[in-house]
This record gives structure tokens, C-alpha cells and sequence, in this order.
């Protein structure tokens, strides 16, 4: 099984736009209404792949209810702890002809029992299962907290990937992540510099992995993605060709396919490509891909190759 953990879930409401025009009354053309999260994007998108998939996390009050029900609509597993007080955010896009403004709330408080009872949720995971920490976290839990939940499983069996920045992210090397996936920018920022080649995403990217990651996979947008292997290979795949309609999730989505792929066939390359292929198709895409539209992507995506 794969457990999915997103701290801060939110209602994503999409408003298409001709134009925002700031202090009038704008009208929208089109609306729509979607769990958000990265961690409810990869279970979306493992379930469209068809893995067997549970979103864990915090929910509260309405909101908190709408976000589960738009979860099983999508036919994907939940166990929310629900929250006694607070109400869970509801962020809103702003989709113009041009570009998206994005206005995002904070979350409720996430109480002590809430986060006591998340942990006992995790401490019944079983070795073999996969765990997905991913997103940011709320002001109201440590910002350790990954890092602490990894050192209360490390003799569980389990492969944990971390999909987090800053602090949050190098707090949980040390407990060795299966796979952590940042981006160029997000991967530059950790060391204070600029990535802009395939070859400074390699050469940090390796520094990761001696901090404790054992699989390190950088994504650049149209540079394709870059991966640092526990076993000493840099792998390098192409970007697919194509129109983005919608990067949110795209990254979300490659985590889904590069973890598909691993589990099927423990073959870094062919993890790689999933990955790339879900994670492109998801940005050609008004929503997160489907298996047709990923498969789709596949069959015209480069296979990686091993870097000189």
C-alpha cells in the first residue's frame, strides 16, 4: 500500500477568466471545484495508474468535508483525522488569458491529539508500504516534523520519499528518504546558488544523496528531470513536447508515476520515464492526467540516458 500524508490540505476553487481586471467586478466564463494538496495529487494520480493508494492527512469543518468527498469521487482511499475545531482552507485561482493568480489561505491548527493520532496511523504501516510525505507544513506543527516521524518508523521497513523545502527537506536526510524531489529552483536554494544546467542539478543533486538521501530526483521543467540513484547513476530525461495548459501538480504527478514504475519493475530508467511522462501529461492537461493520457505521453517520450 501507499500512504499518502498532506498536513495542509486545501478546496482548490478555479475560476477561468478572459482577462482579471484588479478593482472591478471580474465574471467568471468557467468555475470548478477540486481537492488540493500534493499529497491528495499523488494519490489521485497512483489511482489513476492504478496503485492501491490511501490519502492520510487533516481535514476540518465543511470544507474539510467537501475535500473528502471530492477524494472518493476520484475513487481514492481516505483516513482524515477530522478536526475538532477550525475549518480547512479553500484556496482560489484566478485563471486568466495570460497568467494565474493564485490566493491561498491558511489552515486550521492542527491540535496535539491530532497530530498524536496521525502518528499511531502511521506506526500500523507494515514493511513493504510506501509513505509520501508531501507539502508544506502548518505553522501550528514543528517544522521537524518529518524528520521526526521518520526516526519514529526507521526500523518499520518501510520507503519514505520526502517531497518538501528548505529546512523541512534537510531535516529529513539523515533518515534516509527513498527518493526526495526537488525542483531546480527548490534544489538551488538549499545551497544558496543558481541551477541551470543538467550538470549542476547532478552535481547538487549528489550532494543530497551524501546528506542522506538515497535517490534524488530533480525536476527542471523544460530541461526534463535529472536523477542521482543510490547506486551511482545519473540519469538524464528529456521534457516531452507539448503545450502546458496546467502545471499545478505536474511535479505531484511525477512522484506518482516515477513510484508506479519503481514498484512494477525496480528499474530506475524505466521509474524515470513514467515519472516524466505522468508528470507532462498532467501539465498538458486541464487536470491530473488520466492513465490514457499518461500512456499517451509515454509513447513519444525519449527514454533517459545515462549522463557522460
Amino acid at each position: 500500500m501507499i500512504y499518502t500524508v498532506t498536513c495542509n490540505p486545501s478546496l482548490d476553487y478555479r475560476m477561468e477568466l478572459g482577462q482579471l481586471k484588479p478593482g472591478e467586478t471580474n465574471r467568471a466564463d468557467a468555475v470548478g471545484l477540486l481537492a488540493g494538496g500534493k499529497g491528495l495529487n499523488v494519490s489521485v494520480v497512483l489511482h489513476h495508474l492504478g496503485m492501491e493508494t490511501t490519502a492520510l492527512g487533516f481535514v476540518a469543518g465543511f470544507v474539510g468535508d467537501e475535500i473528502e468527498l471530492c477524494m472518493e469521487k476520484s475513487g481514492c482511499h481516505c483516513r482524515f483525522i477530522h478536526l475538532e475545531d477550525g475549518c480547512s482552507r479553500i484556496n482560489v485561482k484566478l485563471r486568466g488569458t495570460d497568467k494565474t493568480t493564485e490566493l491561498n489561505a491558511p489552515g486550521p491548527d492542527i491540535s496535539a491529539a491530532a497530530q498524536d493520532e496521525l502518528l499511531r496511523q502511521l506506526t500500523e504501516m507494515v514493511p513493504g508500504d510506501v509513505l509520501i510525505l508531501a507539502g508544506s507544513v502548518p505553522p501550528s506543527m514543528p517544522k521537524t516534523v518529518y524528520a521526526n516521524w521518520m526516526e519514529r518508523l526507521r526500523d518499520a521497513g518501510l520507503d519514505i520519499i520526502v517531497d518538501a523545502t528548505g529546512d523541512t527537506l534537510l531535516q529529513a536526510l539523515p533518515h534516509r528518504p527513498f527518493l526526495v524531489k526537488p525542483n531546480h529552483h527548490e534544489l538551488g536554494d538549499l545551497f544558496g546558488v543558481k541551477i541551470e544546467s543538467r550538470e549542476d542539478a547532478a552535481a547538487y543533486g549528489k550532494k543530497l544523496l551524501e546528506q542522506g538521501a538515497r535517490n534524488v530526483l530533480v525536476s527542471m521543467s523544460s530541461q526534463g528531470a535529472v536523477l542521482c540513484t543510490e547506486d551511482g547513476q545519473v540519469l538524464v530525461q528529456d521534457a516531452a513536447s507539448g503545450t502546458v495548459v496546467n502545471d499545478v501538480g505536474a511535479g505531484d504527478s511525477m512522484i506518482a508515476g516515477f513510484m508506479t514504475g519503481w514498484m512494477q519493475t525496480h528499474d530506475y530508467s524505466k521509474a524515470l520515464h513514467l515519472g516524466a511522462a505522468a508528470g507532462a501529461a498532467s501539465a498538458f492537461s486541464e487536470n491530473l492526467a488520466t492513465m490514457e493520457e499518461i500512456q499517451a505521453v509515454q509513447k513519444i517520450l525519449p527514454l533517459p540516458q545515462k549522463m557522460q
